[in-house]
């Protein structure tokens, strides 16, 4: 398995290749890769019915106990059928899709490597592997989202998406770093089976938060729904697999995965209840406000999105049983419509559904496709998706917590949602002919393999539901998520209750809704100047002030001036310092001065040089200052017996003094940029970082926590390096790339002190193309 996963970014990078090879035949290629994962992981399903989870370990660096290792069990493997079956399913329809396009080959890569990314998050075993993957699928969704690059919005949509579900990414590592440390375990599998009961951790309240950011960010949960409908710039194949199988779910899988151990306390079960019902009323509401067909669909994803989530936050066994059925069959008739609504726009050449109708004469089996499909998004028996509606309806009539507004959100929800499924199965095909901009015919036969599989397999598990309930795939799938064995038992008919009637009673009104459709958009326009306030305003409101104040620091720090950087970078250093010497640990001052005279005049002349050099109007006389500084170290060394370094200070210090009047005679004169208090600020900041340090050199001189190390330089200097001179040791041999840096750096500074040199005032004027000149004639406002 793990050699599966990983080849599918091996094909991914290979497919620019097969595309030169195989042309237009190159989707049908691709997705035998999917298809044989899919056979393989059906071939797997009756060891994980039977024996339960299969652990599947590759050894990785066996030395520090690394491994790849994918855990299979029943959510694993829904999961990852869903993945592949529809992976299949959309690479066969983007072959006809986006036949002759001239990114065929990007499009490829970076699809089979979001498959491979997404099948890798729902396997893995490791918590830091999940996270790897979790970015990945990040990363490539971005690439898919602008795929369209020369279009102004889909770079923007692309940028929005990435910039949402990476911020909720590092809320989520950090959340599984909490697990890992809460658990004592970096392996699902182990933290699935230990006996600790995570939920009266301390760290069980800022580790879930960070989990759920991470999870509803991914998975489209208000308050950060609004990146979903966006991402609909992607071309329509993506669409259809980012809301079907991949990315969307990628949270929905999170939360059902940390179910077990992290579920059932009041503060999952009221955010992940509450959060869900709220998301899944507004994808519903603000789906009927849209005629893009896309975005009516995207907004439904929203809703099933949220229901999910609220499943799982009642957490019933009932709530459980529905989870699986309702994702197995949002999968399946969402993939379905998203192609639908491709193959409309394809062969139509417009996504407004008020654009269209009247195309059942020319486009007949696309619109059995999409009514097959829009009745088990709506719920109607005997479609899969009836099945998975009323299981909700029971689940949220037995919820413990905030059972009436879970009760009124789902039967509205419903209601809208059956709207919008009446919206994208009627209004294409029936009434009125309507002219389009391009002439309507049948999609090819590679559209419509697709979503015909998918509708018509909704239709047959709809009649068949058993085939999924006892000893078989939902009844695995739902004891992981409960943690517990759980049996479920699927049947269209359950009878006469309370969610049949809330259930018809939705139907009815949602076709209503429909028939006033458009007078019920006009009046919901209406509403436009509030909704512009809502959470995507918020987003961009943060990127703007993101951006000024990017340009305010920018302008403060970033200014040009060489002065100010060094005033910057002495106040964090006074603030870290001061902060450690000062606050956290005492300045330690037991030492005793052993200084002779000759000495304290060396110190002395040094420092007067380091004074008259700050305040010297001239400046030479400001170099020959510096030059007394630099030769009094020199003496100091001396005197303290390193007459190497010595000769080597008066070496740089000569050079320097040289160089620097060199360079004096094409500098300007000295100006007076400064007024008296920013030097006085000066003053006092550089007053302060010279008691900092010295107090820093004395601490650290009165601390004796390590052993020296001048014993094992003096014994060993002769006998591993062979020199007796310590210091020159040290440079050549225990510094060595040290020493060669240093070089380097010197050999740098020495070449742009001879560029420095060899130029020639006015060498360039006159040589100036139009174009510069025109370049300078604005000044740059950065």
């Amino acid at each position: 398995m793990q050699f599966a996963v990983l080849m599918g970014f091996v094909l991914a990078a290979s497919s620019p290749l097969l595309n030169r090879w195989f042309g237009e035949r190159t989707s049908l290629l691709l997705a035998l890769f999917p298809a044989l994962l899919a056979g393989w992981l059906f071939s797997q399903a009756p060891l994980v019915l039977s024996d339960g989870p299969q652990l599947l370990e590759w050894s990785w660096v066996p030395s520090l106990g690394i491994s790849l290792s994918f855990l299979l069990d029943g959510l694993s493997l829904l999961f990852g059928l869903l993945i592949t079956v529809i992976g299949t399913c959309v690479l066969v329809y983007a072959g006809g899709y986006l036949k002759g396009h001239q990114d065929i080959a990007r499009f490829h890569l970076a699809l089979v490597a979001f498959m491979a990314s997404m099948l890798g998050l729902v396997l893995a075993d490791g918590l830091l592997t999940l996270f790897i993957f979790w970015e990945l699928t990040s990363i490539t969704s971005y690439l898919l989202i602008g795929f369209n690059h020369t279009d102004i919005e889909a770079r923007k949509s692309a940028r929005q998406g990435l910039f949402v579900t990476v911020a909720g990414g590092l809320a989520l590592m950090a959340g599984l770093v909490l697990l890992g440390i809460a658990s004592g375990s970096w392996s699902l599998s182990e933290i699935l089976q230990s006996d600790d009961d995570l939920r009266q951790h301390a760290l069980y309240a800022p580790m879930l938060i960070c989990l759920l950011l991470g999870a509803f960010t991914k998975s489209a949960q208000f308050p950060f729904h609004f990146w979903l409908p966006n991402a609909m710039a992607a071309p329509t194949p993506v669409s259809a697999y980012l809301h079907s199988a991949t990315m969307v779910k990628a949270g929905i899988y999170l939360l059902a995965r940390l179910q077990p151990e992290l579920g059932g306390t009041a503060m999952w079960v009221t955010i992940l209840s509450v959060v869900g019902a709220t998301t899944m009323l507004t994808g519903a509401f603000l789906a009927i406000h849209h005629t893009n067909i896309k975005k009516l669909l995207a907004y439904s994803t929203i809703m099933a999105l949220g229901t999910l989530t609220m499943l799982l936050g009642i957490g019933s066994e009932y709530a459980m049983t529905a989870f699986v059925t309702f994702l197995l069959a949002h999968s399946m008739y969402k993939g379905a419509l998203f192609m639908v609504a491709g193959i409309l726009d394809h062969e139509t050449g417009t996504k407004d559904v008020t654009a269209m109708g009247g195309l059942r004469s020319v486009m007949p089996v696309t619109a059995v496709i999409a009514f097959v499909a829009a009745l088990s998004l709506a719920g109607v028996p005997p479609l899969f998706g009836f099945i998975g509606k009323e299981l909700m309806l029971e689940a949220a009539l037995g919820a413990e917590r905030v059972q009436l507004l879970l009760v009124l959100f789902a039967f509205l929800a419903a209601i809208l949602t059956i709207a919008v499924a009446a919206i994208v199965a009627l209004r294409p095909f029936y009434g009125a002919r309507h002219e389009t901009p391009q002439i309507p015919h049948e999609a090819p036969l590679s559209m419509l393999i697709g979503p015909g599989l998918l509708a018509f397999g909704s239709l047959a598990l709809g009649l068949a539901p058993a085939v999924l309930g006892a000893d078989a795939l939902l009844t695995s799938a739902a004891t992981a998520v409960a943690g517990e064995t759980l049996p479920v038992s699927l049947s269209l008919w359950y009878g006469v209750n309370v969610a049949l009637i809330m259930s018809v009673v939705s139907l009815i009104f949602g076709f209503l809704l429909f028939k006033r459709w458009d007078s019920v958009r006009a009046q919901l326009a209406r509403l436009a100047p509030v909704m512009r306030h809502g959470p995507e305003a918020g987003y961009e409101g943060l990127m703007n002030g993101v951006v000024r104040f990017s340009e305010w620091q920018t302008r403060l720090l970033q200014n040009g001036y060489m002065r100010n950087y060094i005033l910057v970078m002495l106040v964090v250093l006074i603030a870290l310092i001061g902060n450690s010497i000062l606050l956290r640990h005492s300045p330690q001052l037991a030492l005793s001065l052993d200084v002779r005279f000759h000495e304290v005049i060396v110190v002395g002349t040094m420092a007067m040089g380091a004074l008259f050099a700050t305040i010297s109007r001239s400046r030479l006389g400001a170099v020959v200052s510096v030059g007394i500084m630099g030769f009094s170290i020199a003496l100091i060394f001396i005197l303290f017996s390193a007459p190497d370094l010595g000769i080597t200070q008066l070496l740089v210090e000569t050079m320097t003094v040289i160089l620097l009047v060199l360079v004096l005679f094409r500098l300007p004169r000295f100006s007076n940029l400064s007024t008296n208090l920013e030097r006085i600020r000066d003053g006092a900041v550089a007053a302060t970082m010279g008691v900092l340090i010295f107090l820093l050199i004395i601490t650290a001189w009165s601390i004796d926590q390590f052993e020296s190390i001048s014993t094992y330089m003096v014994e060993n200097s002769a006998p591993l390096a062979y020199g007796r001179n310590i210091v020159n040791v040290i440079l050549v041999d225990y510094r060595a790339l040290d020493t060669l840096g240093e070089m380097f750096v010197l050999a740098l500074a020495a070449i742009g002190v001879i560029a420095m040199l060899k130029l020639r005032h006015g060498e360039t004027e006159g040589k100036a193309t139009d174009s510069d000149k025109a370049s300078v004639k604005e000044p740059y406002d950065g």
